[in-house]
């Protein structure tokens, strides 16, 4: 056996320090986190499926008035919308942010004519009414499913009332508004706001509450109740504006 006596100091002093340095626990190493290291949740249930409440308005402009986030909000609830490019007309018509909506495939109404274009804020506040306000109403007062929406279209370059006397520019040249005419039921009836807006029976009945809920979500609504020139549709303008009428 080799004798402590016959080494020299200073490999007994390395002895020593390798023998220490076991004995010593050594902090473990951090973690390396993965990549991606966070995933975002889906916008399942996002604000087509949320209830009209005094804040759905502000949460239109808010979240349709930026391209990106609309579409999200759109595909989170299964609603088609395909994105067009930006277009100027002309100086007081054309489309940005816009594009053409197609069918809601978390709903079984369908709107005719289909495939129609509008601004994605305007698509946006539409698919809010229709699965919040309008298809329910219709079940509790009617007692029966909407399967299609009429409507008389949204892009239209002209000044409002139809270039009346007034030179203000339409929401329409803007695709901003959508006009409504009626629905139809799956029973077979047709309602419609020039045959059944006066009075009290369940069709009229119906026809005020989706117009009523319509002043909670867009920014202009306009029916019967306001001129001659509405007497047969809702005007629904997806803006921040407040007028309801």
């Amino acid at each position: 056996m080799l004798s402590l006596s016959r080494l020299s100091p200073a490999l007994i002093c390395l002895g020593v320090v390798l023998v220490l340095s076991s004995c010593v626990r050594r902090p473990p190493e951090p973690l390396r986190p993965s990549y991606p290291t966070r995933t975002e949740a889906p916008l399942v249930g996002g604000l087509v499926d949320r209830v009209i409440d005094g804040g759905t308005q502000a949460l239109v402009v808010r979240e349709g008035g930026n391209l990106g986030q609309c579409l999200a909000e759109m595909n989170a609830a299964r609603v088609r919308f395909s994105p067009v490019s930006d277009r100027q007309n002309t100086p007081t018509c054309g489309l940005s942010q816009g594009g053409v909506l197609g069918a809601d495939l978390g709903t079984v109404a369908r709107m005719s004519p289909g495939e129609v274009e509008m601004t994605c804020q305007t698509a946006l506040a539409l698919s809010i009414w229709r699965r919040q306000s309008l298809e329910p109403a219709a079940r509790e007062i009617l007692g029966s499913d909407v399967v299609q929406i009429d409507h008389m279209g949204a892009y239209a370059c002209r000044n409002v009332n139809n270039g009346g006397v007034s030179t203000r520019v339409s929401a329409h040249a803007r695709a901003m508004a959508l006009d409504v005419s009626g629905v139809r039921l799956r029973d077979g009836r047709r309602i419609t706001l020039t045959d059944n807006w006066q009075g009290d029976a369940p069709e009229a009945r119906f026809l005020r509450r989706i117009r009523d809920d319509a002043c909670r979500i867009f920014g202009t609504v306009l029916s019967p109740d306001y001129n001659a020139v509405h007497r047969d549709h809702l005007h629904l303008e997806a803006t921040d504006t407040r007028f309801c009428r």
